[in-house]
């Protein structure tokens, strides 16, 4: 099977997490695991070995969708296409960050130099610096939808940063409606958990988050029954 063929019309988002709960219900506390470590390592260390990290914990799910085991083990793995995705990673929030720091900027320069501005102008800036942060989130959330399947593209099929970032917006473009309600899924899973739980609940449905994705990756990505844990040549991360 070609490595960048892909399918569509085949993501059913209720269905795809029903099924991700009947794959991974019974390593349930492997998975649990292998996320939260994974992210917390990830976050940590200043998303430096977030990429890896992701890719790691995608594998673990892709792999006890496979073959029906689940292994921490597989964490690590991730490490073996780091280049690539700390590569995407940087892509992701390199700019983040710059939007922010340009949108909020006005605002702590008048705090910092302690400006004279009357109430109307603070104002203003705040009221400004908000309607540009809605802007920007709606902006990211479109961005970081249409590379939701970047990082297991990289450990799945051992592509670049910049080939899986291409397959990943080919792939959620024409199959839009079932990502759009993966993602609507998503969204309500977290909050309504982390209202219900005060926060602390969000953490146990992140296998479950993760589950789906995996679901829904392998269904538009079927498996080509081999893992190649083999990074890229150098150079060819770019």
């Amino acid at each position: 099977m070609n490595q960048l063929a892909f399918r569509t019309g085949v993501i059913r988002p209720v269905e795809c997490y029903k099924e991700a709960w009947a794959i991974i219900k019974d390593d349930y506390w492997v998975l649990f695991g292998i996320s939260v470590v994974g992210v917390l390592i990830g976050s940590f260390s200043f998303y430096i070995l977030l990429g890896a990290m992701i890719c790691g914990i995608f594998l673990s799910f892709l792999k006890k969708i496979d073959t029906g085991t689940a292994s921490f083990d597989d964490l690590w793995k991730g490490f073996t296409v780091f280049a690539p995705s700390l590569v995407l990673m940087l892509i992701i929030v390199v700019p983040t960050l710059a939007l922010y720091a340009v949108i909020y900027a006005p605002v702590i320069v008048a705090l910092v130099m302690q400006q004279d501005l009357s109430s109307d102008e603070f104002f203003m800036l705040i009221a400004g610096g908000i309607v540009l942060d809605v802007i920007l989130i709606i902006a990211l959330v479109c961005f970081h939808t249409l590379l939701m399947f970047a990082f297991p593209l990289i450990i799945d099929r051992n592509l670049s940063a910049f080939q899986a970032m291409k397959l990943s917006i080919s792939a959620v473009w024409n199959n839009l409606s079932g990502v759009t309600g993966m993602i609507g899924i998503q969204f309500v899973l977290g909050v309504v958990v982390s209202l219900l739980t005060c926060g602390i609940g969000a953490y146990f449905v992140i296998p479950l988050m993760f589950g789906g994705l995996s679901v829904a990756y392998r269904k538009i990505f079927p498996s080509l029954e081999t893992y190649n844990f083999s990074p890229p040549s150098p150079g060819s991360f770019l």
